[in-house]
C-alpha cells in the first residue's frame, strides 16, 4: 500500500467554532472550501495541496489533553510561510505567544484550543 506523496487533510477538534474560525481565517489567513453536511459543526479550509478540517466538539466529548505552551517537540501541524520576521510580527500583533527558532526558520503558536501550529520558512 504505497502512500501518495501528499497529505490529504489534517483535523482539529475545537470547543468554540466561531473562535476557531477567527484564528484560522483572520490570523492564519486560510480560506474556506466546500464541506458536506456531516451532521456536526465544522468548517474546511484549503491549505495548498492539503486541507484543514475544523470539527466542533459535540457535547459530552472529552478532547485529549494539550500542552499549556507551544512546545515544538509535541504533536503539531506545520504550514509554510514566506517571511519569518513578518509572520512572527503578525502573530504577536494578535497577542499570540510565539516560540521562535530564527536560525531554523521555524516558529510555533497555539490555536485557541491549544493545538500547536508551526510556521516555517522553507530553505
Amino acid at each position: 500500500m504505497p502512500i501518495q506523496a501528499k497529505a490529504h487533510h489534517m483535523s482539529f477538534p475545537v470547543s468554540d467554532l466561531a473562535r476557531a474560525r477567527r484564528f484560522y481565517e483572520d490570523v492564519l489567513g486560510l480560506e474556506t472550501i466546500p464541506r458536506p453536511d456531516l451532521g456536526i459543526g465544522g468548517v474546511w479550509y484549503g491549505a495548498g495541496a492539503c486541507e484543514v478540517h475544523i470539527i466542533e466538539v459535540p457535547d459530552g466529548y472529552a478532547m485529549s489533553p494539550l500542552p499549556e505552551k507551544p512546545i515544538p517537540i509535541d504533536r503539531h501541524a506545520a504550514f509554510s510561510v514566506a517571511d519569518f520576521d513578518e509572520t512572527k510580527a503578525h502573530l504577536e500583533s494578535h497577542g499570540l505567544e510565539v516560540v521562535a527558532s530564527p536560525n531554523s526558520g521555524q516558529m510555533w503558536v497555539q490555536d485557541p484550543d491549544g493545538h500547536i501550529i508551526e510556521l516555517i520558512v522553507q530553505p
